[in-house]
C-alpha cells in the first residue's frame, strides 16, 4: 500500500527561526511559507535529496498544533507522510481492518495541492501517519 516516505514533520513554536536554523545553519534549500487554513497550520518544506522536512506551527488558536506544541514547547516530529497510488482504495483497505481515520475520514487537499488523510495514532504504534496520493 505506502509508497516511499514523501517527509517527516516537525512541529515548531517559531517557524521563522526554525526556517533559518535549517537554510543557514544547515544550508537546506527551504520553501516559502504556506498558509493551510483547512488544517490550521503554516509550514515550509526543507528539500532533501531523497524526501523533504516539513516544518508547521500553528496557525490560529484551533490548531491541532497548539496542543502539540503545550505538551512539546520545543517542538518535535509531528507525523510521517507516505506516499499511496490510490487514496479511496488505501482508505478502505485501512477502514476493512479498523484503522480510524481522523476527522471525518474524506481525504483534504494537503499541501502539495493532493488528496491526505491522517491515520489515528493509536492504531498505528503511537505514530501519526499521513497518506498522501501522488
Amino acid at each position: 500500500m505506502i509508497g516511499q516516505l514523501n517527509h517527516v514533520a516537525i512541529a515548531v513554536p517559531d517557524l521563522k527561526k526554525a526556517s533559518d536554523f535549517y537554510r543557514t545553519t544547515l544550508g537546506a534549500l527551504v520553501s516559502d511559507p504556506q498558509e493551510l487554513a483547512d488544517h490550521g497550520v503554516k509550514t515550509v518544506f526543507v528539500e532533501l535529496p531523497n524526501t523533504k522536512i516539513e516544518l508547521i506551527t500553528p496557525l490560529g488558536d484551533n490548531s491541532p498544533i497548539s496542543l502539540f506544541l503545550e505538551k512539546n514547547p520545543d517542538g518535535g516530529i509531528h507525523h510521517f507522510c507516505y506516499e499511496v497510488a490510490n487514496m479511496q482504495e488505501s482508505v478502505n483497505q485501512l477502514n476493512a481492518i479498523g484503522i480510524r481515520i481522523l476527522g471525518d475520514g474524506n481525504p483534504k487537499i494537503g499541501a502539495h495541492g493532493k488528496p491526505v488523510v491522517f491515520l489515528h495514532p493509536k492504531d498505528c504504534l503511537g505514530t501519526l501517519i499521513e497518506l498522501e496520493q501522488i
